[in-house]
C-alpha cells in the first residue's frame, strides 16, 4: 500500500475543449490507423464480392436481395 503523500503512479492527460484534438499538432498513432484503414478496405472487398455474387444467384440488386430476405422472414 502507498503512503497518503506519495506521488500516484498514474497521470492523466489534461481536458481539452470539444473538437481540439482535431485541430491540434499531436501526433497521430499513424501505425495503428492504417492497419485499422487496411482492415476496412478488405472488409469493405469482401462485402462487395458478397453483394456481387448475391446479385448473380439471385437476379436481383440490394434492395431486392432485402425485401426478397424480409417476404423469406415474414412468411
Amino acid at each position: 500500500m502507498s503512503k497518503p503523500d506519495s506521488q500516484p503512479q498514474y497521470l492523466y492527460e489534461p481536458h481539452e475543449a470539444f473538437g481540439e484534438g482535431l485541430t491540434t499538432r499531436r501526433p497521430w498513432n499513424t501505425t495503428a490507423l492504417a492497419g485499422v484503414e487496411r482492415l476496412n478496405g478488405r472488409v469493405a472487398m469482401l462485402g462487395f464480392a458478397a453483394a456481387l455474387v448475391g446479385e448473380w444467384i439471385t437476379g436481383h440488386g440490394p434492395a431486392g436481395q432485402v425485401l426478397d430476405l424480409l417476404r423469406w422472414y415474414l412468411s
